[in-house]
């Protein structure tokens, strides 16, 4: 990412300004009667050249200072200037005044620039943490307020704890620009509002869109119950929400660039209800409706527009038509143009038209639009070489969903090796593909190599796949042991909710998860006959949510399994009643009215091609399917065995938990 002097810190420090301005100091030295000495005299010189753009001569001039020297002096006059005890380690060295204090510190800023004009990104960066370094060392606790602005000492190192980021930047040092970046935000450096928001856009910027995945900050901090961005993006979300609440409290003037960056944040993390939060609290006429209009026939100009909105519409389901005519819309106006953005397009399309396999009604049109996911996802990784992580992710998950689980698994193991581990959906995608392959103990074993790498504020996903892993292996006691250590994590999550932090993972879609744990945890407890544990398990999923379908479901199996089959199927029709896709509840209804009636009713049927409608890889809906063939005796046995074998198929490849 050379960027050089093109960034916009870079183009303020190379202004004529910054350099005319640092002469006073040495003029108002003259004009007092106190001659200059010899490191002031070269930074003089070395300023005057910079200004005629003699940047070798003036390096040579910065080289003869030898700040190393007069570090210590530095450091006395820093911590006297904000009424700190001198230090022992520093009581023989003499503290110089803290206008040459400035002097020298503005003049390592400058030879910082010149480097940075010679394309040395590195040594010029070295040399500007040198100022940092010199202030934490005097200062542990931070700059005190107004310190040094009577000779600008607190602008010159304002100036420089900016400049650090963007000369690693300029160089191409990914982590150092984001270390550089966390150490002016989480530092003292009494940095003014607009220099401060500057700072944060520009890291949520590159935290976007730099392509490297840093680790996140210090998750000590998750010991006090404290919220920690686990990845790039939600760090990226909650610099741009800090930046929006500043706007709301006009500490600084609005940038209308934070709320698209903030659009583009939260639409690839999954968090559209966040998005539209932040929309509906927009004062009136802060927007110009025209910016946020697709046009028709203004699609050359609407690339990104199209893009996002076919990305909203492969978040919803019930658009998917929709999504695959944006991705299209874009494709055509593309052509020839950006790869990265042709290869987007394409991941759209494949997602899109993958959803629309999942609601095809005929085999003919599903096997149709599988073919094409595949196609369009196949030439969105050859876009980009197959560096993309999202593009390789969701081709490994077509594949594993096509129940082609080799070649499913081959890109999985492609992705962790591609995004070293970082992500952990990836880990669990790979864990589900290993299941269906019938391989739990390698399973496991991978969902523990992801629990070590993460703090406990991320680890809900992971457990609960893990449990299901065990329940495979039917180790119900430690399945059981996993369950109530995923309730935990629940617990510590929203108990950290309540300092505020909501927005990029709300309270509700933990409550949700607290919900559909003890749902399966009762449905463990059934399992093994152990009914009062079961009870109690849904007596917690009522308490917080008492017209889940997932509560009447796991009443009706309880009764079920007790032998009381009409309260069973009343328990059934209530969780329909609540969502009638809910295809736990459709499969149970047509296994007890199947019971319940001596001959194959129709009602039975439809139920299970519900089912199969919603979901083509359910083999317990094929499996109960083939059960009412043969029960309708001879006629129908050739469909009963074609539904056997397609449950059987279907059973051994199937994942401990769905792929999606």
């Amino acid at each position: 990412m050379n960027q050089g002097s093109s960034t916009p810190a870079a183009s303020r420090y190379s202004s004529p300004n910054f350099v005319v301005e640092r002469h006073e100091e040495p003029e108002l030295s003259l004009q007092r009667g106190r001659s200059l000495n010899y490191e002031e005299a070269r930074a003089l010189l070395g300023r005057v050249e910079y200004q005629r753009g003699h940047i070798e001569e003036a390096l040579r001039m910065f080289d003869g200072i030898n700040i190393s020297t007069l570090i210590p002096e530095m450091k006395i006059s820093i911590s006297r200037k904000a009424g700190q005890k001198k230090s022992r380690s520093h009581s023989k060295s003499q503290a110089m005044p803290l206008h040459a204090v400035a002097m020298l510190m503005e003049t390592v800023v400058l030879k910082a620039m010149a480097l940075r004009d010679l394309g040395k990104f590195k040594e010029a960066a070295l040399e500007c943490g040198i100022i940092l370094d010199i202030v934490e060392s005097a200062l542990p606790d931070g700059l005190p307020s107004n310190f040094g602005n009577d000779c600008n000492l607190n602008e010159t190192i304002c100036r420089a704890v900016e400049l650090l980021p963007e000369l690693w930047k300029s160089g191409g040092f990914p982590l150092e620009v984001i270390s550089s970046y966390r150490r002016a935000l989480l530092s003292n450096w009494n940095l003014d509002a607009k220099i401060a928001a500057r700072i944060q856009k520009e890291f949520a910027i590159f935290l976007l869109y730099s392509g490297c995945e840093a680790c996140s900050p210090n998750n000590r901090s998750q010991l006090n119950n404290l919220f920690v961005p686990s990845n790039n993006l939600e760090e990226a979300i909650l610099l741009l929400l800090i930046l929006l609440m500043k706007f709301k409290l006009k500490r600084v003037e609005r940038d209308p660039t934070v709320l698209r960056h903030l659009m583009f944040a939260l639409s690839m993390s999954g968090q559209l209800k966040p998005l539209a939060r932040q929309f509906e609290e927009i004062s009136p006429g802060v927007l110009d409706n025209r910016e946020w209009v697709l046009k028709p026939g203004d699609d050359m100009n609407c690339l990104k527009e199209l893009l996002l909105a076919s990305k909203i519409c492969c978040e919803n389901g019930a658009h998917t038509e929709e999504g695959a005519l944006y991705a299209r819309r874009a494709l055509a106006n593309v052509r020839g143009g950006c790869n990265q953005m042709e290869a987007v397009a394409n991941l759209l399309l494949g997602i899109s038209l993958s959803n629309q396999a999942r609601c095809a009604t005929t085999d003919t049109e599903r096997a149709s639009k599988q073919h094409e996911a595949l196609e369009m996802l196949g030439k969105a990784r050859k876009k980009t070489c197959g560096r993309d992580f999202r593009i390789t992710y969701n081709l490994s998950l077509e594949y594993a969903e096509q129940r082609k689980l080799d070649t499913a698994a081959l890109y999985a193991k492609k992705l962790l090796k591609l995004e070293a581990g970082s992500e952990l959906k990836t880990w669990i995608l790979v864990a589900r593909i290993i299941s269906a392959q019938k391989r739990f103990d390698d399973a496991e074993c991978i969902v523990n190599a992801a629990l070590d790498q993460v703090g406990k504020w991320c680890q809900g996903d992971l457990l609960q796949t893990k449990a299901k892993i065990q329940v495979a292996k039917r180790q119900y006691k430690k399945a059981v042991e996993t369950y109530t250590q995923l309730l935990a994590v629940i617990q510590l999550r929203m108990k950290s909710f309540s300092a505020g932090i909501s927005v990029l993972q709300g309270t509700k879609t933990d409550r949700s998860l607290e919900v559909k744990t003890w749902y399966h945890l009762a449905l463990l407890y059934l399992r093994i006959s152990q009914w009062k544990d079961a009870e109690l398990c849904i007596s917690k999923m009522t308490a917080i949510s008492p017209y889940s379908p997932l509560v009447f479901h796991a009443t009706g199996k309880l009764h079920e399994v007790k032998g009381f089959l009409r309260e069973a199927l009343r328990a059934y029709s209530k969780a329909l009643d609540v969502e009638p896709k809910h295809v736990p509840s459709l499969i149970s209804t047509a296994t007890v009215l199947r019971e319940l009636c001596e001959k194959p009713l129709p009602a039975v049927r439809c139920f299970l091609t519900d089912v199969l409608r919603l979901d083509r890889t359910n083999h317990d809906a094929w499996f109960n399917l083939g059960l009412l063939y043969k029960d309708e005796g001879s006629s129908s046995a050739l469909e009963a065995a074609e539904c056997f074998q397609a449950a059987a198929l279907l059973e051994e490849t199937a994942p401990a938990e769905p792929f999606r």
